[in-house]
């Protein structure tokens, strides 16, 4: 299933201090405090601080704009200035941002700690790559990728219902994320 950014709308934070649109989330029904693991696509125009999610496991990764300064209350400081390269830190944290420029838009996963475990792999340039069972969403970051649904464009995801592959066009960038229920 094909999954079009312009599809999902705009919904508050869960501090209301900033705007996000939730691309998936699993169970389908579930609200903020009940989620298994979720997929969202954050604005970032202002120095408001994260919401905090105790209990989550947090993967952030820049897709355009300059980027902020992030710091956490453990006093470490991350620069996500770099698109596509993904930073984890605990969802309870306390998390400061300072921008570094204008507005910017991050992609998000969140993991509910003691249910599931996975990550972000980004996939660049053109080639053929596989999914397997553990993938439960392919965003496409940049460019045009092809799979068994149709075509992505930039903004676009798609949620495979089985093991298949996706082709990457020249330029394309693509996150894939991948979830596993902790046995």
């Amino acid at each position: 299933m094909i999954v079009r950014l312009s599809d999902c709308p705009l919904q508050p934070w869960k501090n209301g201090l900033g705007r996000t649109r939730e691309i998936a989330v699993q169970p389908s029904t579930a609200g903020m405090d009940d989620f298994l693991w979720r997929v969202s696509i954050a604005e970032v125009d202002s120095a408001a601080p994260f919401s905090v999610f105790p209990g989550i496991d947090r993967q952030i990764v820049l897709l355009d704009g300059a980027g902020f300064t992030m710091t956490l209350d453990d006093g470490r400081v991350h620069a996500l200035t770099t698109p596509f390269v993904p930073f984890a830190f605990p969802g309870e944290a306390q998390v400061e941002v300072m921008l570094a420029g204008g507005p910017t838009r991050d992609f998000n996963l969140m993991l509910r700690r003691d249910r599931v475990r996975g990550g972000v792999a980004v996939w660049r340039g053109s080639g053929t790559h596989a999914t397997d069972d553990a993938t439960v969403l392919v965003y496409c970051a940049r460019g045009e990728i092809d799979c068994a649904d149709g075509t992505l464009r930039c903004g676009d995801a798609w949620r495979p219902s089985s093991a298949s592959a996706v082709t990457l066009h020249a330029d394309a960038v693509a996150l894939a994320v991948q979830v596993q229920a902790i046995a």
